[in-house]
């Protein structure tokens, strides 16, 4: 398990470090593009449960902490699904990875607003 850290280290929540790969990825597209958002996600029960809610901005604190050192393989559906909810009233939050798709001709990684992502 990864963490993302927001802000001056006391926000913390624990993420699968696969899933908060393709959160830092869509996460970093917005910020390129000067793009603000609120960032969601649900509490463990053993912290309470509850909702945390952060508004990412250009200027904020943030640091993606990973367990491991292998970088995963991004999915292209996914990182479109995120990058959807993202720019949608809500905010980001994670979604369930969608189903994979044919491969296509351009072969691995993924393309986020017109930038190439991992491979």
């Amino acid at each position: 398990m990864g963490r993302f850290i927001y802000g001056n280290g006391n926000t913390k929540v624990e993420i699968e470090d696969r899933t908060l790969a393709h959160l830092q990825q869509v996460v970093g597209a917005k910020l390129r593009r000067s793009e603000s958002f609120f960032f969601t996600w649900k509490d463990d029960a053993s912290v309470g449960g509850g909702r945390h809610a952060v508004w990412i901005h250009p200027a904020a604190d943030i640091e993606f902490k990973f367990h491991g050192g292998r970088e995963p393989q991004l999915s292209r559906e996914w990182l479109a699904a995120l990058a959807t909810v993202a720019s949608s009233p809500t905010g980001l939050y994670v979604v369930p990875e969608p189903a994979p798709r044919a491969a296509s001709a351009r072969g691995g990684g993924a393309e986020l607003y017109g930038e190439r992502m991992g491979a």
